[in-house]
């Protein structure tokens, strides 16, 4: 009996070994940047075909966003020629170097790219939804801007009362925060409801977002509306057009979530009629 005749079948050779790995798990890590990259840059240019990005960012910045969608839609174009062009070039060259890697080393990568590309996936399916009251109560509502977001080259004195938007109104009490001096005046604004329980039933909040930047930083206004009967007739988020009159009563202070509340004198909003209305294209005011 030879002694090769005892010997054991001689191993693959490495290149067989590693022209697995090349055409296998290698090729995953690749492949899912192609398709986040896409994915990312088609939701951008998605958004911003559909005017759904001005529920997400300030219109100033929408250019910024829409050529970030075409580079990024450009990088997978440019990433896949050459995935496509190294798999060509892999075949004839029948090379080794991914024998070199460990698989498990790129496992934390893949989960990450993962992540992005089922992101990305679902801003395609699921549209954005518009910011309403419970966010409105979580950030705090208040009749006056932060002392941060005032801005008094916005105020305009000449504008009509009843040509004022809700914001509009707003502005105009931080300016001049006197009650009385706006009895009588006219009205017409457009928000959406908020119940507030330190509110008696016949009053409820009519809110909008204010937006800087984006829908991150959006900060709620309200002005309270006085209305003949119970709120509940007007469900939370239902989007209003009131028609009434500037007066005065004595109510709680509107900013919700701060312990110290107290009554006080404020202008109040005595509806004439109240009409509900669609949400508008544009749900919230943006800074200059």
């Amino acid at each position: 009996m030879t002694r090769s005749a005892g010997r054991k079948p001689n191993r693959q050779p490495r290149s067989k070994r590693a022209r697995r790995h090349r055409y296998g798990w290698f090729d995953l890590l690749p492949c899912l940047e192609i398709a986040a990259l896409w994915a990312w840059g088609s939701l951008f240019l998605k958004y911003w075909l559909s005017g759904q990005l001005r529920l997400l960012i300030h219109p100033n910045y929408i250019w910024l966003v829409v050529l970030t969608g075409i580079l990024l839609l450009l990088v997978a174009w440019l990433k896949l020629s050459q995935f496509i062009a190294r798999k060509s070039l892999a075949r004839v060259e029948n090379g080794n170097s991914a024998a070199e890697m460990s698989p498990l080393s790129s496992i934390p990568q893949n989960w990450s790219v993962g992540i992005l590309l089922v992101t990305a996936a679902l801003g395609l399916v699921l549209p954005p939804t518009v910011l309403a009251s419970r966010m409105a109560l979580q950030r705090g509502v208040s009749e006056s801007l932060p002392l941060t977001r005032t801005q008094p080259q916005s105020f305009r004195a000449s504008i009509q009362p009843e040509e004022r938007s809700l914001v509009d109104w707003v502005r105009t009490f931080d300016a001049y925060p006197e009650p009385d001096a706006y009895l009588g005046q006219p009205v017409r604004i457009e928000g959406f409801v908020i119940h507030v329980p330190e509110l008696p039933e016949d009053y409820l909040l009519l809110a909008r977002f204010l937006v800087t930047c984006c829908a991150v930083d959006a900060y709620p206004v309200a002005l309270p509306v006085k209305i003949d009967g119970s709120r509940q007739a007007y469900p939370p988020d239902t989007w209003l057009e009131v028609i009434g009159e500037m007066s005065v009563d004595t109510l709680p202070s509107l900013a919700v979530g701060s312990r110290a509340q107290r009554d006080r004198r404020q202008a109040i909003v005595a509806a004439h009629s109240l009409e509900t209305i669609p949400t508008p294209d544009d749900p919230y005011n943006f800074e200059r």
